[in-house]
């Protein structure tokens, strides 16, 4: 085997390279997963417009973080892994160990160990995603289908958080990839979604993932109103979820929710952000504020088996196809979507 791989290396602010690198090796607990399929995500591309990570990531940095594949080389000691085993690799593992593990918070873990490197032709998984968080992939699920696992593991935590019922109404805000995910597990929940999105493109894709009424933002109109007109007596939605990470949709996310009803602020904003809300109406409206983060091993799990089932539309979601060295190209393209007229969902990154 060669010692050296094609990766894509982030040197900073947009400034992403296709380069040789070295070839990963495992050590004791490791493995060498062969990629055979990695995709584009939204985390991904505020890294690279950013240039960096605070948590995960300082450049230069190998890239990428959502991938399945083939177990390619075993470190001593692996127990469950084989050498062509096909297998999802998550992006971290909590310790199980600190305050907040023991507490069953393990996304809030205080030594989350990240892994990042997905897009290139191999990639080393450290011990512990081994052992806490890397799948049995089934011959029957595609290799980009199962890489789904990682932000559907974090949609799932946050439906679960927000405690939707079936016969629940749902607005999401925001028809990106994350915002779409919500509307299609919520759907799947037995959930009624109303969609709150940007564009005339992103109305059809909303539609496609279950949203039952979608309202457009644009001039003369007033999203809360729009929504609120579209709930029983106008009396707002049973749970709001925020997917665009912006102080005005922040805003809106509480203005659109019923007494009694709940928040999530999702999306993540840069860090510095403040927002104003209207406290009087967070208090004697009773209204319940929360935010997710990340995943946990129970919701990564929870997720590959909404994908194995063959209940959520996995094929839907991957827009694209492109080999290795097209990424620059394709993260230049994801900074200008919001032009292009055609909802580009995620973009399978095949080696």
């Amino acid at each position: 085997m060669s010692s050296q791989m094609i990766a894509a290396v982030l040197y900073g602010k947009e400034d992403l390279r296709v380069e040789r690198v070295a070839m990963p090796v495992p050590a004791a607990g490791e493995v060498v997963v062969r990629v055979k399929a990695a995709l584009t995500c939204g985390t991904d591309l505020k890294v690279y417009r950013r240039g960096y990570h605070a948590k995960m990531l300082k450049p230069p940095m190998l890239f990428g973080h959502e991938l399945a594949g083939v177990v390619e080389q075993v470190g001593d000691g692996v127990a469950g892994f084989k050498v062509g085993d096909r297998v999802v690799a998550l992006n971290s593992a909590p310790c199980d160990a600190c305050y907040f593990c023991r507490r069953g918070q393990q996304n809030l873990c205080d030594d989350l160990l990240f892994n990042n490197g997905a897009y290139a032709e191999y990639i080393r998984i450290p011990a512990r995603i081994v052992e806490k968080n890397m799948l049995h992939v089934p011959e029957d699920v595609p290799f980009e289908h199962a890489a789904l696992t990682e932000p559907l593991a974090c949609v799932v935590r946050g439906l679960e958080e927000s405690a939707a019922r079936a016969g629940d109404l749902m607005v999401v805000i925001g028809a990106g990839p994350i915002g779409l995910m919500f509307m299609h597990v919520a759907e799947l929940a037995g959930v009624r979604v109303i969609a709150v999105v940007k564009r005339e493109d992103q109305i059809a894709a909303a539609r496609t993932f279950g949203a039952s009424e979608v309202v457009r933002i644009q001039e003369g109109v007033d999203p809360t109103d729009a929504v609120r007109s579209l709930t029983p007596d106008k009396r707002g939605a049973d749970v709001v979820i925020e997917a665009v990470a912006t102080p005005m949709t922040w805003q809106w996310a509480v203005e659109m929710v019923r007494k009694g009803g709940v928040v999530n602020f999702f999306g993540g904003p840069p860090a510095g952000t403040k927002v104003e809300l209207d406290t009087n109406r967070l208090h004697y409206n009773d209204i319940t504020l929360k935010a997710s983060f990340h995943h946990t091993p129970a919701t990564c799990r929870t997720a590959f088996g909404l994908i194995r089932s063959g209940r959520f539309k996995c094929a839907e979601y991957i827009t694209g196809r492109v080999d290795l060295a097209r990424v620059p190209e394709v993260f230049a393209k994801m900074m200008t979507r919001s032009q292009q007229g055609v909802v580009d969902i995620k973009t399978a990154i095949i080696p």
